[in-house]
């Protein structure tokens, strides 16, 4: 019989296997990590909006997503737009160096914009519905009266993925002292958003 720790166990590496993929997301948690600006609030909100709509999924909220494909489709084209914009913008910053302060990273960020583009890279990813909301739904729906256990290992996964990401991204400061490493590290950033984006409108 599933036990308990078993159903929570499958939720934690499951809900890793999908969070740890290469992503938007995570590109833009590392970055904020390294600059140490506002990495706090930037874990709580990716780490938080996960087990919330994994929580919707585990409670029945994905058929009704899977019904409204329109919904998916609206949020993909906003979504690709948002990462091409993001994308050119570290590309800017890769060519050219902006606002370059060696010893704090690229230019200070404000909360509220930290806030609300670490909102947006989470909300406005058609794919995070389809793998919270559809499919680790699912998969919770085999423990039965246990998936609530698997919802609590799989936030679980969110909660350490996101910390170990953001404020484990510190240690490469030494690195990212000189200027050279952040136009490398942005360039690679404005590769992956406009992949992702290019990548997000075509499918």
């Amino acid at each position: 019989m599933d036990s308990p720790w078993s159903a929570a166990l499958t939720g934690m590496l499951t809900g890793a296997a999908l969070i740890i993929a290469i992503g938007a997301q995570n590109a833009y948690v590392l970055r904020q990590g390294i600059k140490r600006s506002h990495v706090l609030p930037i874990v709580a909100i990716c780490a938080l909006s996960d087990a919330v709509l994994i929580a919707a999924g585990v409670g029945g909220m994905g058929a009704i997503v899977a019904a409204a494909p329109g919904l998916i489709t609206a949020i993909k084209w906003v979504g690709a737009v948002f990462l091409v914009g993001y994308g050119v913008l570290a590309a800017r910053r890769a060519l050219h160096g902006e606002h370059l302060d060696v010893a704090g990273g690229l230019g200070p960020t404000s909360l509220k914009a930290a806030v609300l583009t670490a909102l947006a890279f989470t909300w406005l990813n058609p794919h995070v519905y389809l793998d919270t909301l559809v499919f680790l739904g699912s998969v919770a729906t085999s423990h039965a009266e246990r998936r609530w256990w698997f919802w609590a290992g799989a936030s679980a996964a969110s909660v350490i993925w996101f910390s170990g990401l953001g404020f484990g991204a510190r240690l490469l400061g030494p690195l990212f002292a000189k200027p050279g490493a952040w136009r490398v590290l942005d360039g690679v950033i404005a590769a992956v958003m406009v992949t992702l984006g290019v990548s997000l409108a075509a499918g």
